[in-house]
């Protein structure tokens, strides 16, 4: 999650992927999202802010705009689930205790691909490293809600101007991607950056960047 106020950016270290800790009995982005409204309480006492969130993030930030829709001026959802629109399955690979780190990495390279982003040749090996060490500190394994259409559900409770940012080669939203501005019909805009995986904001910067200072 990416928190702008005025002229500052704020990054979010999400519990349970980052350095924060887990909190208790927190399983999913529902039990997740009110310890992120209480984050936002205490940084930004008094303070509407713009927040920015990614995937699983914006998910949740989206779940804590309509519980707490009070904290937000402005809501910007980039690639999130909870639709009910993404595919039912990605050709994810797994791994075993006996892989060596060259097949670990190897494994990571495809999953990469096959999910987060279009350009095969993004991927070097600083990408992998990066990966290796976020997927260490996802300590939330389980999504039980992202295949739901949690997010149209509540989306009568956001108050702020909402607006939706998506790789157009997203490979969640494959066929599907299209429908997400009928699905999510409350949004005040709602962006598609060109040739672009699901990871947009990594894999297109600029264009990214461009659809981010339109909205803000």
């Amino acid at each position: 999650m990416v928190l702008s106020r005025e002229r500052e950016v704020w990054v979010l270290d999400l519990p349970g992927f980052g350095d924060s800790d887990l909190p208790e009995h927190v399983k999913d982005a529902d039990t997740l999202a009110p310890f992120v409204a209480q984050i936002l309480k205490q940084t930004f006492p008094k303070t509407l802010i713009d927040l920015i969130g990614f995937s699983f993030g914006g998910m949740t930030a989206g779940l804590m705009a309509a519980s707490h829709p009070e904290l937000l001026a402005t809501l910007v959802l980039v690639g999130v689930p909870g639709l009910g629109l993404m595919v039912e399955k990605l050709p994810l690979r797994g791994m075993h205790d006996t892989m060596t780190d060259a097949e670990r990495r190897s494994i990571h390279r495809h999953n990469l691909n096959a999910m987060m982003l279009s350009d095969t040749s993004i991927v070097t090996n600083e990408v992998i490293d990066m990966q290796i060490a976020n997927v260490a500190r996802d300590r939330m394994r389980r999504r039980r809600i992202a295949h739901t259409d949690v997010l149209s559900q509540v989306q009568s409770q956001w108050q702020c101007p909402v607006h939706g940012v998506w790789g157009a080669q997203d490979a969640l939203y494959k066929n599907t991607l299209e429908r997400v501005p009928k699905v999510l019909s409350s949004l005040t805009s709602f962006h598609v950056v060109p040739e672009a995986g699901h990871w947009v904001q990594f894999e297109k910067p600029p264009a990214f960047h461009l659809a981010i200072e339109k909205i803000l």
